[in-house]
């Protein structure tokens, strides 16, 4: 294998966090801002990219980092590296209620396509770029737009999602219509494309949205019943407004009352 291997475990039901074991010398990529906990003797460092063999050079790196800015992440990753004698750990924690789930490239052809915000941590060596949406369909109106990350390499990588996830199978001409925000990731063989929902009645006022995703096998998909952006939305919208009603207070409002803030 051209990265590194490493041992895992993964704790919880719906607040997942993984475990990751280092041998000595053993490094792990990461999200900035993901770690939960690690050991003594593990090294943290910031770096551009992803820190693959392809991105040796200077402008690789800046190049690496740049695509990482157009999936909406940040410029930098963390790598961990065990700089100890034995065996040590380190934990990444999923930043909102849902699944982590362990995906093996070596199993996947070496490379995996998922949603921008999906990537979680990996083996050192893959790497984490950027996939184009050929169709202008897809591109447009795919609920991820033009960009999704893209996964390469032979080792371990986590990914995340919300709520359920549903892994599914599909043979060479089998097709499954997805909501667009629920499709998490793919292997390479999957073909994905858009299509209107079809009927004004429909597309108005079913609340499914104008489009969803067609997805056609060969190949492996993951589906999640809770799309952040869904979860979000319906908080948004049960939270109290700008400009309503004294009634529609929250705690700082009552503190007010009782304090006599209310008197006239």
């Amino acid at each position: 294998m051209n990265n590194h291997e490493i041992d895992y475990q993964l704790y919880g039901d719906d607040m997942q966090f993984v475990e990751i074991e280092l041998d000595p010398q053993e490094t792990v990529i990461a999200e900035a801002g993901s770690l939960m906990m690690m050991d003594e003797e593990i090294r943290m460092e910031t770096i551009f990219g992803d820190g693959s063999s392809k991105q040796n050079g200077l402008m690789d790196k800046l190049l690496g980092a740049g695509k990482r800015v157009l999936t909406g992440e940040s410029l930098f990753m963390t790598t961990f590296t065990n700089e100890g004698i034995g065996k040590k750990h380190v934990s990444f924690a999923s930043p909102y209620p849902g699944k982590i789930i362990p995906v093996d490239l070596s199993k996947m052809d070496g490379k995996l396509i998922c949603q921008k915000d999906a990537f979680l941590a990996a083996a050192k060596g893959v790497s984490v770029g950027i996939e184009f949406q050929r169709k202008i369909g897809t591109g447009f109106f795919g609920g991820e737009g033009f960009i999704m990350q893209k996964l390469q390499g032979d080792g371990m990588t986590f990914i995340h999602a919300g709520g359920t996830i549903h892994k599914k199978e599909l043979a060479a001409g089998d097709a499954l219509r997805v909501d667009t925000g629920c499709l998490v990731a793919m292997t390479g063989s999957v073909d994905y494309d858009i299509q209107f929902v079809g009927g004004i009645k429909t597309a108005l006022f079913g609340g499914e949205g104008l489009f969803f995703a067609t997805l056609r096998g060969p190949g492996t998909v993951w589906i999640q019943s809770l799309p952040f952006s869904r979860l979000a939305s319906r908080v948004f919208a049960a939270a109290p407004q700008k400009g309503g009603s004294k009634d529609e207070g929250s705690i700082a409002k009552g503190l007010f009352d009782l304090l006599g803030g209310d008197r006239k």
